[in-house]
């Protein structure tokens, strides 16, 4: 299973993460992204590809 990291001071709250992601891993609540259902990611990447704050990091967790 991927992990995302958000790092919640540099995101700006642009959307475009949650726009581009293809799961509907990410919402936009109160202006910085944040996760809604970290399950359904396929470690796509494209949110931290395109984050123009270098807020998201995607990798793996401590059991996969």
């Amino acid at each position: 299973m991927k992990k995302i990291k958000i790092n919640t001071h540099w995101c700006k709250g642009c959307g475009i993460c949650v726009t581009l992601c293809p799961k509907g891993v990410l919402k936009l609540e109160e202006e910085t992204v944040q996760v809604e259902n970290e399950e359904a990611c396929i470690g796509c990447r494209q949110c931290e590809y395109h984050c123009p704050d270098f807020a998201i990091v995607i990798g793996e967790d401590e059991n996969g």
